[in-house]
């Protein structure tokens, strides 16, 4: 399996580990930034080119605003990112709703699968990334 470090991408965007499972862990501690995101995301992008599952678990239970600039470079990178699966960790209810509808609307607007999950509990998360990541070597479609 290609890695983080084997891509150069040690430290190109902090809050993203490269975890032995494969899953690529992110940490948001408090507001959304604009640049932050469109970094994370620019790792995403490199993952995805090495042919990798991209697997995102985002933990967001110390997650602060995500303000309108946060919300614009997440749609434009995420319609322009494949992303396998993301399991969504602690999420607080308002931003479960703004991200639930990201997700909808870029699945309406690109006409691809975005299995997207939120959990409480990370075993929870890592579960079912694990279980996307078999259904996805294995052909079949992800579990949403």
């Amino acid at each position: 399996m290609v890695r983080m470090n084997d891509l150069g991408l040690k430290g190109v965007s902090p809050g993203v580990r490269d975890e032995p499972d494969g899953i690529l862990h992110v940490t948001i501690d408090g507001d959304f930034r604009e640049e932050r995101l469109r970094a994370m995301f620019g790792v995403f992008r490199r993952v995805a080119e090495s042919g990798r599952e991209v697997l995102v678990l985002a933990d967001m239970r110390q997650a602060g605003l995500l303000a309108a600039p946060a919300r614009k470079a997440t749609t434009e990178e995420v319609r322009c990112t494949r992303l396998d699966a993301v399991a969504i960790l602690g999420a607080s209810f308002s931003l479960r709703v703004v991200l639930g509808l990201l997700a909808k609307g870029v699945q309406m607007l690109t006409a691809r699968s975005y299995p997207q999950q939120f959990f409480d509990t990370e075993g929870e998360a890592r579960a079912w990334l694990l279980a996307q990541r078999d259904a996805l070597r294995a052909g079949r479609r992800p579990i949403v």
